[in-house]
């Protein structure tokens, strides 16, 4: 099979979102992706659309709503896929192996989400929906089930809290620099580490400061067969993308290994013919502090335990070795559940596009981008390289 490639993209801005509802975003945001890809309507062969929704928005059938939204596309197959906190992913994976199977040469990925119209106690059983419900319960919702791997890695390898604090804090100095990101405050690393009433504790270890937010938005990609891709004005090509699962229930396995995840990122840069020295940025999948510093050592920055010196050694900044979350991350950027894989694998093609802005690292060659569902149950790796 033949790797799609990315030839264009839109981005919304994440937060509160002024539409009321997913058409309406998606109105904001496909006529853009097909302007910026060169294409028209009628030159899109299959249409998948990732959302979580769950409860977020009484509207389901969420494949039929990008014809809603354009008229134009009212035709075109389209397909709702759903797969937690890696919808976005999901739909982008579906739309490559739908190309790569020789059943159209172009397709667009949608996710989108709106969840800030839905009560804040209604948002976290809507979330825990993606948690084992017949174990895993919390009044803080998800931030409940990261604050017990958090305490966990904590009693096992002794207080992370400053390092997860300084985690926060790059990731919200990166974000000041991105113009789709919702939160575009810096704080400090003493400001996260502090509990205070503007940073009260959430869950177990975790502060408000160590959870990402509850965001509305949307972001398309348009993706094409390579012998279109030719003809376009740009191409990122996936050089390599890998799925791996792990069970739902904590239970049943070791919450601080992120064993999925390893196996996700192991396949994706065996298959790449690479090593992590290779890349030159990577955006992962920050939804709690203690998910990106966990994730250090499942891509294998560090071994087991050794994750918050991946941080204090300045690895991670925009300035170290291998930036992490340059877009700010779902810690700054947002975190609006169907859009989340999609919007990743947008800021990691602007770098390599060169059209990043102020958020532009020095020479992007290669990328990695790695969205989880869940407690890393479901984990996407994808390593993208410019072609053009």
């Amino acid at each position: 099979m033949t790797q799609p490639q990315i030839i264009g993209w839109a981005h919304s801005k994440f937060g509160k979102a002024p539409e009321a509802t997913l058409v309406e975003l998606m109105q904001g945001v496909v006529p853009d992706a097909l302007a910026h890809a060169g294409i028209a309507a009628e030159d899109v062969d299959g249409i998948f659309v990732g959302t979580y929704n769950n409860g977020f928005s009484k509207q389901a059938f969420e494949g039929a709503l990008v014809g809603m939204a354009v008229p134009a596309l009212s035709h075109v197959p389209a397909v709702h896929m759903e797969n937690a906190c890696a919808t976005g992913s999901a739909a982008l994976y579906g739309a490559l192996d739908f190309i790569a199977a020789g059943r159209g040469k172009i397709a667009l990925v949608v996710g989108a989400e709106k969840m800030t119209a839905t009560p804040g106690a209604q948002i976290g059983d809507i979330l825990m929906t993606a948690a084992w419900g017949e174990e895993e319960t919390s009044d803080a919702g998800f931030a409940g089930v990261f604050g017990q791997i958090a305490d966990g890695y904590f009693q096992r390898y002794g207080d992370n809290s400053m390092e997860l604090a300084m985690i926060a804090a790059k990731n919200h100095a990166n974000g000041m620099l991105n113009p789709y990101a919702h939160m575009q405050k810096p704080f400090t690393a003493e400001f996260c580490n502090t509990v205070s009433d503007k940073n009260p504790r959430v869950a177990g270890p975790l502060r408000r400061t160590d959870c990402s937010l509850v965001s509305d938005g949307a972001a398309v990609l348009v993706v094409a067969h390579p012998d279109v891709a030719a003809d376009m004005t740009r191409a990122i090509a996936f050089r390599a993308r890998a799925q791996s699962n792990d069970v739902l229930a904590l239970s049943r396995r070791d919450p601080c290994e992120f064993a999925g995840p390893r196996r996700a990122w192991a396949q994706a840069l065996e298959a790449a013919g690479i090593t992590l020295d290779d890349l030159d940025m990577v955006e992962t999948h920050d939804c709690f502090t203690i998910a990106e510093l966990l994730e250090y050592e499942a891509m294998g920055l560090a071994e087991r335990g050794q994750g918050g010196r991946v941080i204090r050694e300045g690895i991670t900044t925009r300035e170290g070795k291998l930036p992490v979350n340059p877009s700010g991350g779902l810690k700054s950027r947002g975190h609006p559940i169907g859009a989340t894989g999609v919007s990743q694998h947008v800021m990691a093609a602007m770098q390599l596009d060169g059209s990043a802005g102020d958020m532009q690292l020095d020479d992007v060659q290669m990328a990695g981008v790695f969205n989880m569902g869940g407690a890393a149950v479901a984990s996407y790796v994808s390593i993208l390289e410019r072609v053009k």
